[in-house]
């Protein structure tokens, strides 16, 4: 019960309270005391149902939960460290074409549409599109609050022509999950049910990389605290090293040929 009144106050506080109410059956099994136990329990029954990401965030609620019994001195020692989460592989590498955007986007709902469009034409989380605000859009940028950001960070989005269109949808008349109910039709009607919303946000990077913005500018679009986290984009940037093996590649036949080359005048006998 202390995570859920602590889920009230965080940015998505239905899906916080959700993390923690799927290990519930399992919870009311131990004792704090008994941490070790219900973690070992929860992770064996949980593993192939769901992805190890998704163990993580309801490992992460029990975690925190502990941690504010401790604080408030409900427990004799602070069971949050014996909480040991599962190694993730979930690194997402689904970038998409603006040509495979617009599929998606055709197939879905006004509101999920414009959620889709402003998503790629400025590099938003879907927390982050949801929670626009009439008075946050300027004459020539999008302030984020601090408070809805993962980052907790403030910080501006250009508004370009061809986000205007969309501008009229913010507020959305649909919530975070009706959002993501929408994409997930919008998706599957599309035939690409593997694209994620957040796969928008890896597209915006990708295809301005490609259009040739510097790293740095992509960061900030981003919003990311570390450059670190926007190279990962760097490696589908296929076409300049073609460009580089391709000149490598020219070199190595032009010294090929000149070996082949003959020699001018012969040897007399």
């Amino acid at each position: 019960m202390l995570y859920i009144a602590h889920a009230k106050t965080l940015r998505s506080p239905e899906t916080a309270a959700h993390h923690a109410n799927r290990i519930g059956p399992w919870v009311e099994k131990y004792r704090a005391s008994q941490t070790k136990e219900a973690v070992r329990h929860i992770v064996k029954d949980m593993t192939g149902a769901y992805a190890p990401a998704t163990i993580n965030r309801s490992l992460g609620a029990l975690q925190k939960g502990l941690s504010l019994a401790w604080n408030e001195g409900r427990t004799p020692v602070d069971y949050s460290t014996l909480v040991k989460r599962l190694p993730e592989n979930n690194r997402r590498t689904v970038y998409l074409s603006m040509e495979q955007v617009k599929v998606i986007a055709d197939h879905a709902s006004e509101n999920v549409r414009a959620a889709i469009w402003i998503a790629l034409l400025t590099g938003c989380r879907r927390g982050e599109v949801c929670k626009i605000a009439p008075e946050d859009i300027g004459e020539s940028t999008i302030k984020l609050q601090a408070g809805n950001t993962k980052t907790l960070r403030y910080r501006e989005v250009p508004i370009v022509p061809a986000l205007r269109p969309w501008l009229k949808y913010l507020p959305l008349a649909i919530n975070f999950e009706g959002v993501k109910t929408g994409f997930r039709r919008a998706r599957e009607a599309a035939e690409m049910p593997h694209v994620h919303f957040h796969d928008l946000r890896h597209s915006c990077a990708t295809i301005l990389l490609g259009l040739g913005v510097d790293l740095y500018v992509v960061r900030d679009i981003l919003g990311h605290t570390s450059i670190k986290t926007t190279e990962r984009y760097t490696h589908t940037q296929v076409a300049p090293q073609r460009e580089g093996l391709e000149k490598l590649g020219a070199l190595h036949q032009s010294v090929h040929q000149k070996a082949k080359r003959p020699q001018k005048g012969g040897v007399s006998a």
